[in-house]
């Protein structure tokens, strides 16, 4: 198990756990309460700031009840969080979208989400003027 340096913002908050032993990925909790309006976009924040290790992102995500229970879903699909975001300022947000019709209330301490840490490569790039010569049918072509 790694070590991760991690401050909170509200110490009356918990710390960030895993759930079961089998859990790949630990729960974001709200630091406020907040009221998300219909098709809106929002940014709620979760109480951390995380040094995430060299070599790994942090990679936020929905719980898998929150769209059927809220009607909230991450509005980009995932969030990524870069090495490099542990400043001072930097509270992670999950970016969420209310897409139902009714204004959604969130309870501050409210698990909202949940993030992993991803393993990372970068990519030296070697260009080319030709890769293959034989294309494989282009955007779906797999059916």
């Amino acid at each position: 198990m790694m070590k991760v340096k991690i401050k909170r913002i509200d110490k009356s908050l918990p710390i960030p756990e895993y759930q079961t032993n089998g859990s790949v990925a630990f729960d974001l909790y709200s630091r406020l309460d907040l009221e998300i309006k219909p098709n809106k976009i929002m940014l709620i924040p979760t109480n951390l700031i995380i040094q995430t290790p060299p070599g790994y992102m942090l990679m936020l995500a929905s719980r898998s009840s929150t769209p059927m229970k809220l009607g909230l879903r991450v509005s980009n699909g995932i969030g990524i969080i870069d090495q490099d975001y542990c400043g001072p300022e930097d509270e992670i947000k999950l970016q969420v979208q209310n897409f139902t019709n009714k204004t959604v209330k969130i309870e501050k301490g409210q698990r909202i989400g949940q993030a992993t840490f991803v393993q990372i490569n970068k990519a030296k790039w070697d260009e080319d003027d030709e890769i293959k010569t034989n294309s494989r049918g282009g955007f779906g072509s797999t059916g």
